[in-house]
């Protein structure tokens, strides 16, 4: 062995701090993942027949006996496990002990041991209210619907998401977004909330509390897009039908190809690049993929006569957003993911998984470690002595929000950057948006209001929603001078998050030795679509390119088609899990004084919540197929027409039904009046129902197309059966829960009047309120405050602003 020794790896941020897992599935599963990997010791509590995941395969593999299913390994890399008996006193004490020793806990229901009276989060927050009690529920801990079944299927169908942005064809049902994505998303946010909990207490010595997350409004932010708002501001929807996303993913000479067009000048450069410039109309009344869809037939030729790899390197060429279309089989082989060991291989298992979502340094993430075996840990704590943490310290003092005093420099634009900030911007961070009068942020662009109308880069109901609490800097980062009035703002800041290709902090000069230079102590948050080095590392990342490249798309779809781009998920998971790093990066500042470059790839995090494909591909051989409507969770599982006219005037509504056990499947058939097809004992067990689906779904459809969606909805939820109508998305304040639990707060906008913005999936009861505290600014509107806080005169000001440096209206092309 070499006498050199190795480079000491740095502690991880979370080293010292323990969770107790309390969850079943993947929500509460990912949530400790993510908390495990910062470094956190994780006990997971479980019954002695264990946790239903170490059972479980997406595909039905065979798990063996004593063994344990592969994504299990995956989610519960370094865990440690116990086994508690809730029928043995012994047990719910050491369980008890635990939690007087833990920092958090994380609770789902599901398990026999969380279900316990004294351990629900109320109660768990009553005994130790030193602990953060992070719970994750379908509809939240209160409220008219908090008890009623759901699944990740039928909760896409009360958020909106299965139509939320006119994803798919009015030829055919609506179709959800596949493999789980929900459950994961949930889980992300749990994890940021936890740590989030933990930053405000400034020290262990502060109260704990208790954190409700909504699974339902997790799938509202990342399954849509705003459509309250939109609606309220514009009086229209965002999409009144179903229409196909051309050339979305479509099918090449020699496989699938992912190609998008994201804004008025991609559709521009798609039309010269298959050879038709003559579409080209700007002044054409039609959006975008209205003039797409014309023109369908002529582009998926041109498509399907070239190959892959010749579309990808021309679609670039052009600036196109484009992917290859990943799927288990196929994505740890594509040369980006190689290059960038995106993937390693399980310590347990025989198989490979994502590496993590996110990359920093000096800070360092632990890496991935075996999943433990069934009660491996139990004798290690039932033996450990009792180490109660102090009594939490009650403060006289208001309560205030948890990043208050924080200064964010916010360098983003769109949706994945801005989703991240704006989360610390509404829990009480003093953020502060870049963007330029030469460039401002796109979502100011992509609104549909009219370039004529007074104003109009200030009306966009996107930006609205994503902005709120933020000040507005409108400065020229092209123009030396405004270069260097960027530097000395990061010498105010604690953070700098940006979120565009790598080229374009390149060019500029804005890394992480330049961040330094000026403040040694700030976290540099880089947010590349494919990150900062790689193959793909300048090809432009739009949420359906992320989608594809990492899996998502595959699972989204119907088996005879090309499948269908999600067209949401990519952006806003990439915005939460960067906050995730963004809270780990803090938290190691806090403890070292040293400042932390994180990269947390769009792509990164994609391929973690995609995880189960190449996990069962090469755990089992098994490649992941889209099935429409259908699930791997449940059966029956789809959607089923109602009565119902739509308020667009068709026959187009539809209820979600999935019937995950053989109780609610006992539950349905009673609430149908017991018909004799559905007493055929076969279908009293899963398998039997999986080997009639199509039989289950001619009855069902038969049953719903004479009812109302409420009647439907009246009828099965009461019986007990997982159900929801399929909403369009811009009346998600119809429903009661959300109401009760004030997901949606009004704000007056300056131009626009009053309108409802959505907030955060979760309540803190730390927290005041409201999270909405100020409108997004108009552009360039806090220009002279900021600038003034850096000692800049009037004068001055006046001289940046005459120089076009600074501004508050769109510079007009030279």
């Amino acid at each position: 062995m070499s006498g050199r020794s190795r480079p000491e790896r740095p502690a991880e941020p979370l080293a010292g701090y323990t969770v107790v897992d309390l969850s079943t599935g993947i929500a509460g599963a990912y949530c400790t993942k993510l908390l495990a990997d910062g470094g956190a010791e994780v006990v997971k509590v479980e019954p002695p027949e264990g946790d239903p995941l170490r059972r479980w395969s997406s595909s039905g593999a065979a798990i063996p006996a004593g063994a344990d299913g592969a994504l299990f390994g995956y989610l519960s890399g370094s865990k440690h496990s116990v086994v508690a008996d809730p029928g043995v006193g012994a047990d719910l004490e050491m369980v008890n002990r635990l939690l007087e020793a833990a920092d958090a806990v994380v609770w789902t229901r599901g398990s026999r041991i969380a279900e316990r009276e004294r351990f629900t989060p109320a109660a768990i927050h009553r005994a130790h209210p030193h602990l953060t009690v992070a719970s994750i529920t379908p509809f939240g801990l209160d409220g008219p619907w908090r008890d009623r079944a759901a699944t990740e299927f039928t909760l896409q169908a009360w958020s909106g998401g299965i139509v939320g942005l006119g994803r798919g064809s009015p030829e055919r049902a609506p179709v959800y977004v596949g493999g789980r994505v929900g459950e994961y998303m949930a889980g992300a946010y749990a994890s940021a909330a936890t740590m989030a909990s933990w930053f405000g207490r400034g020290d262990a010595a502060g109260p704990g509390e208790l954190i409700d997350l909504s699974m339902l409004e997790t799938q509202i932010l990342c399954l849509t897009y705003f459509p309250v708002t939109y609606f309220e501001m514009l009086g229209r929807p965002w999409r009144d039908a179903r229409r196909l996303t051309v050339p979305g993913v479509a099918q090449a000479k020699d496989g699938l190809v992912d190609l998008g067009c994201g804004t008025a000048q991609q559709w521009f450069d798609l039309c010269a690049m298959v050879g038709h410039p003559e579409w080209i109309d700007e002044e054409s009344p039609l959006t975008i993929t209205e003039q797409a869809n014309v023109h369908a037939e002529d582009i998926y030729a041109w498509v399907e006569a070239n190959l892959v790899d010749e579309i990808r390197d021309l679609a670039t060429a052009f600036r196109i957003p484009n992917a290859p279309v990943a799927n288990g089989a196929n994505i740890d082989a594509l040369d980006h993911f190689a290059e960038r060991g995106s993937f390693v291989r399980n310590p347990r298992g025989d198989f490979s998984q994502p590496n993590h979502p996110y990359r920093m340094r000096p800070a360092g993430l632990r890496p991935p470690g075996p999943a433990p075996r069934l009660g491996e840990h139990t004798a290690l704590h039932r033996d450990a002595p009792t180490s109660a943490r102090p009594a939490a310290v009650v403060s006289e003092t208001p309560k205030r929000l948890p990043f208050t005093g924080l200064r964010v420099l916010d360098i983003t634009t769109f949706w994945a950057g801005p989703s991240c900030t704006h989360f610390l911007a509404m829990l009480g961070a003093e953020v502060i948006h870049v963007e330029s009068a030469r460039r401002p942020d796109g979502t100011r662009l992509i609104a549909g209001i009219p370039a004529g109308e007074e104003r109009w880069w200030d009306k966009s109901p996107i930006f609205a929603a994503l902005n709120t609490n933020k000040k507005g800097l409108a400065l020229d980062l092209q123009n030396p001078r405004g270069r260097e009035l960027l530097l000395r703002l990061i010498a105010s800041c604690d953070v700098i998050v940006e979120n565009f290709t790598p080229r374009v902090l390149d060019q500029i000069g804005l890394d992480f030795a330049a961040v330094q230079a000026v403040r040694p102590d700030a976290v540099l948050l880089r947010m590349p679509g494919f990150g900062l080095d790689g193959p793909w590392r300048d090809n432009p990342a739009f949420a359906y390119a992320i989608e594809s490249a990492s899996g998502l798309s595959w699972l989204t779809g119907y088996p005879d088609r090309p499948p269908y781009e999600p067209y949401s998920i990519g952006d806003p998971n990439a915005g939460v899990h960067a906050l995730n790093a963004l809270l780990l990066a803090l938290e190691h500042r806090r403890r070292t004084g040293q400042g932390v470059l994180v990269e947390a790839a769009m792509v990164d995090a994609a391929l973690s919540i995609s995880a189960e494909q190449i996990i069962e591909y090469t755990a089992y051989g098994a490649v992941l197929r889209r099935a429409g409507n259908r699930g791997p969770t449940a059966a029956p599982q789809n959607l089923y027409r109602t009565a119902d006219i739509d308020e667009f005037g068709r026959l187009d509504s539809w209820v979600a039904i999935a019937v995950e056990t053989d109780d609610q499947w006992e539950c349905l058939r009673d609430a149908l009046g017991s018909p004799s097809w559905a007493t055929d004992p076969t279908l009293s067990t899963e398998a039997g129902r999986r080997a009639q689906q199509d039989l289950i779904d001619e009855r069902l459809a038969a049953w719903c197309q004479h009812r109302s969606g409420d009647d439907i909805v009246a009828t099965l939820w009461s019986a007990g059966v997982p159900v929801g109508k399929v909403m369009q998305p811009h009346r998600q304040t119809e429903l009661d829960q959300l109401a009760h639990r004030n997901l949606f707060e009004e704000v007056d906008q300056p131009l626009s009047g009053r309108a409802k913005l959505s907030t955060v999936p979760m309540r803190f009861s730390g927290a005041p309120g409201p999270f909405h505290r100020s409108p997004a600014p108009t552009l360039g509107q806090h220009n002279h405050e900021v600038l003034a806080g850096l000692g800049l005169s009037p004068a001055e000001i006046a001289d940046l602003e005459a120089a076009g440096i600074i501004g508050s209206a769109p510079a007009r092309p030279s």
